[in-house]
């Protein structure tokens, strides 16, 4: 996995840590298309762990070892996305079973790195969700076309077994890779 470059990670302003998840990335990606008509955004179909993390200008080995560490003691696990959900009337997402796993990756790094509480403390019960498309993105209508579409394709079943560090210039992008993290092997 490439590592952006110091100048480019100096400009960014922001980073989060995600799950990628490609096994919903064919199936997520042609609906953002076919709504937005933009090409695919530079975060992967992902749940997210912890949204804003550190601020990229403090990110050091310190940073690393750290994620490592908490990270490293969680198992690879297998879920399956298999409902549509919605928040309000805005967001479309897909729905992972089990959730307990995502919740656990968020509240060991949030035990560690504890001045970040995922999206600023705004939603103290954060519920792991991937998102298809948000408020930015298309009409009520078309966003209820896509919902249906992708509910024929579900369940996606995925494995989960890395973390990966991303940061971008502002909320909505462009990201870039800094790092990932393997997750354990199960035993």
């Amino acid at each position: 996995m490439p590592v952006p470059t110091a100048a480019w990670l100096s400009r960014a302003t922001r980073s989060a840590l995600i799950v990628p998840v490609p096994e919903t990335e064919q199936l997520v990606d042609a609906h953002r298309r076919t709504l937005t008509g933009t090409p695919p955004s530079s975060v992967p179909a992902h749940v997210t762990v912890l949204y804003p993390f550190v601020h990229p200008s403090r990110i050091d080995a310190a940073t690393f070892d750290a994620l490592s560490a908490v990270l490293g003691g969680i198992s690879a696990f297998e879920c399956a996305f298999t409902q549509v959900r919605w928040f309000d009337d805005e967001v479309v997402w897909l729905q992972p079973k089990p959730d307990e796993n995502f919740r656990t990756l968020t509240r060991v790094v949030c035990e560690r790195f504890p001045t970040h509480l995922p999206y600023s403390g705004a939603h103290p019960d954060t519920v792991p969700h991937l998102t298809v498309v948000d408020g930015r993105n298309g009409d009520a209508e078309g966003k209820r076309r896509i919902a249906t579409d992708i509910a024929a394709h579900l369940p996606v079943h995925a494995r989960i077994d890395r973390v990966r560090l991303v940061a971008g210039e502002d909320e909505h992008g462009p990201w870039r890779t800094i790092t990932e993290f393997p997750l354990a092997v199960p035993a």
